[in-house]
């Protein structure tokens, strides 16, 4: 069990020291190459980027959830992020909450500061469909994050700032963050992680802390110009990498307290999910604008290219120059030939890499 000490220091101007691995600076500049042809191809491809957009949504608010045990069908799912229904049940309130704060984050980044006030107002939004009355309040009880041995027995793994600490905990965390943001040394992909490490050991709400700390990265992403979480969700990443972010997220912790714990883990786990966002978002975007290949190839490459499984709707969305029976009969010979297998029954049927 992790014990609580005096107050962490918060401090990131080990940043500026040129000791981090190498692998860190590099895997920065992979994704500064990787931003600049986003960059390049927004500009003169808006249309594609605005049907990546609505599909990385959804995907989003429901990653974000599902990695707190928040599920609900993906057709709830969509129509719940697209406006068309209201929640019916609490987990469907949770995740339009999510949806909202979201929103306010895509539309409204630049113009959102890193603050108390803001971070505050985002945690209303999110709460603010279920009705819970400490929305917007920080937490007001200790609170600790618990882990299951294999036996199945719960033991305490960290104990958070205590409540009585927590705004003056998250005032350092912002003062930190300031100081550090205006020190042009700093790379800013590796103090953003550090960031949320910190926001996740203060552990300041009495719910949504794990939705915050990612909805806290989105914005902080954006207002620094890598605003890939757009097209490609990030909280999917995550929900697909969840075993190591956990191992990644125990290991930065320890000594957290004491001021002596090692960030690099959590930045590396981080930095890889924004790369693999990267990456996928180039795939796709290959696929749906190149002009060498047949549309059935498309199609073929559109799947198989795909890190999580994908259904004929999303395909028709993102290759929208493709009709929707040359798609199925595609999806329908690949099936057949054993290079892809569904997830799913009727409606919800979705394609995936054997």
């Amino acid at each position: 069990m992790q014990k609580r000490g005096i107050m962490h220091r918060f401090d990131y101007s080990f940043l500026d020291n040129g000791l981090l691995p190498a692998s860190l600076v590099n895997v920065t500049a992979s994704i500064a190459t990787l931003r600049t042809m986003e960059e390049f191809r927004k500009d003169a491809n808006l249309a594609i980027f605005t049907e990546l957009e609505s599909i990385a949504k959804v995907q989003s608010v429901k990653s974000s959830n599902a990695i707190e045990g928040i599920v609900t069908s993906d057709e709830r799912i969509a129509q719940i992020v697209n406006q068309n229904s209201a929640p019916l049940n609490h987990s469907e309130a949770e995740i339009a909450g999510y949806r909202d704060a979201l929103n306010l984050i895509h539309h409204g980044y630049a113009t959102i500061p890193f603050s108390q006030d803001s971070i505050l107002s985002l945690h209303r939004t999110l709460l603010s469909v279920t009705g819970y009355e400490f929305g917007g309040k920080y937490k007001s009880d200790d609170n600790v994050i618990l882990e299951i041995d294999p036996e199945g027995n719960r033991r305490v793994r960290f104990a958070p700032v205590p409540a009585a600490e927590t705004a003056a905990a998250m005032e350092q965390l912002f003062f930190a963050y300031m100081d550090a943001n205006a020190n042009a040394n700093i790379n800013q992909l590796l103090l953003i992680p550090c960031v949320i490490l910190d926001f996740l050991c203060i552990h300041p709400f009495r719910d949504g802390n794990g939705r915050m700390s990612r909805l806290v990265s989105l914005l902080l992403l954006y207002k620094n110009g890598y605003d890939v979480g757009r097209y490609i969700s990030f909280e999917e990443q995550i929900n697909g990498n969840k075993a190591w972010y956990y191992d990644a997220l125990k290991q930065s912790s320890e000594n957290w307290h004491e001021s002596r714990n090692d960030y690099v883990p959590f930045i590396k786990n981080f930095l890889t999910m924004l790369y693999k966002c990267y990456c996928e978002l180039d795939k796709r975007f290959a696929v749906v604008n190149s002009n060498k290949v047949s549309k059935s190839e498309r199609v073929e490459a559109t799947v198989l290219n795909s890190l999580v499984p994908i259904s004929k709707a999303e395909i028709c969305r993102i290759l929208p120059d493709v009709s929707p029976t040359t798609v199925e009969l595609v999806l329908g010979r690949m099936v057949k030939s054993g290079l892809i297998t569904t997830v799913g029954v009727g409606r919800g049927t979705k394609y995936v890499r054997k």
